[in-house]
């Protein structure tokens, strides 16, 4: 990633620090001239997924309309530039808030701090994988805090502070770069006890990590 672009997720970071980390389920059909608070949380998504480049100001104006208005193109909603019910499902299942952020980026660096950047990616684009699919919560904090789903969550490695590569992997992998191929499980063969984990059909290694279906 270009050192602008991380740039600008740390800004963004920092005007969103004091708002609300979750939000409930149900959010309020945003249309331009709203300015509550959900804005900044739809603006936020929107920069994740490179449709609002702009800095985030908390006013539905014409810039967010179109950029809501491509997302709905892309993700094949009816392109009205109005954030409604299924417009704020496909966000939310397709992107992340800054908490959400937080918790990938700690995931990537806890889990896989010593692997190559493009390993780094795959086991973020893991935990984005399992987000979207039946099999698993459609949110990234639940999908981390499943019990025995992530070794660092379990031994404490988790709270540690990511540093900016971890981050970068985790804003790539939310835009779409997968290099686990799909993977919804990865482990490290030398040092895995379960002998479940080795019965999952593997799709490929990247560095020290197994990935699988």
């Amino acid at each position: 990633m270009r050192k602008s672009m991380l740039f600008t997720f740390f800004v963004l970071a920092a005007l969103l620090w004091t708002m609300p980390a979750e939000k409930a389920e149900a959010a309020p059909t945003l249309t331009v001239g709203s300015q509550v608070g959900d804005v900044w949380d739809v603006q936020f998504r929107l920069n994740m997924l490179g449709y609002y480049p702009q800095p985030l100001d908390g006013v539905y104006g014409i810039g967010t309309a179109n950029a809501v208005r491509r997302f709905q193109q892309d993700y094949g909603l009816h392109a009205d530039g109005v954030t409604g019910s299924q417009t704020w499902r496909a966000l939310r299942l397709h992107s992340v808030n800054q908490a959400e952020l937080e918790i990938l980026a700690k995931t990537v660096y806890s889990e896989a701090r010593g692997e190559s950047y493009t390993g780094q990616v795959a086991v973020a684009a893991v935990v984005m994988n399992r987000v979207k699919s039946s099999q698993f919560p459609n949110n990234v904090k639940d999908v981390v805090f499943q019990p025995r789903a992530f070794t660092a969550v379990d031994d404490g490695q988790y709270y540690l502070t990511p540093n900016r590569l971890a981050y970068q992997a985790a804003i790539d992998a939310i835009r779409g770069w997968d290099p686990s191929k799909g993977a919804l499980y990865y482990f490290n063969p030398d040092t895995a006890t379960s002998a479940w984990i080795w019965s999952r059909p593997q799709i490929l290694k990247i560095g020290k990590h197994i990935f699988c279906s």
